[in-house]
């Protein structure tokens, strides 16, 4: 099945939410032209579609430039999903499950921060949990 994508503008596009039955938010997909070409040819978009459809999710199903063919999610989805009604999918993550990778836009620039990098790795370090059998801030129950 070919998804349809309304190019927003250059590295941009959308998936309406006419587009998949059922889908709860539009999918939107950052991509260039010729990046564009490569993503139709496999099931990626369809992926997409099928996230925007989960129960709970809040804002867009996403795709960033990378994505490709995943297990359910596609690999370079994003998707948020509301605390209450929202759902916890581990299979979103796939097998980077928690990798750490992360991204913070700060107003800092290197000038100001370049005598500072080690103490504010290590902050980082000691407040981001990492390693087997880490807590983290939210405890889950059964129910």
């Amino acid at each position: 099945m070919t998804t349809a994508l309304n190019k927003i503008d250059d590295c941009k596009y959308e998936i309406p939410m006419d587009r998949g039955k059922g889908m709860n938010v539009r999918g939107i997909v950052y991509s260039n032209d010729e990046l564009i070409k490569g993503i139709r040819d496999d099931e990626s978009l369809n992926q997409v579609v099928n996230v925007a459809k989960l129960p709970g999710i809040v804002g867009a199903s996403m795709a960033m430039p990378d994505i490709h063919l995943g297990y359910g999610f596609p690999i370079g989805g994003v998707a948020a999903f509301d605390l209450e009604n929202g759902i916890i999918s581990p299979g979103g993550v796939g097998y980077d499950i928690n990798c750490g990778v992360r991204l913070i836009r700060t107003s800092l620039n290197f000038e100001q921060t370049k005598h500072q990098i080690k103490d504010i790795v290590n902050e980082i370090f000691q407040n981001v949990p990492s390693g087997v059998g880490r807590e983290g801030k939210l405890s889950l129950s059964q129910n």
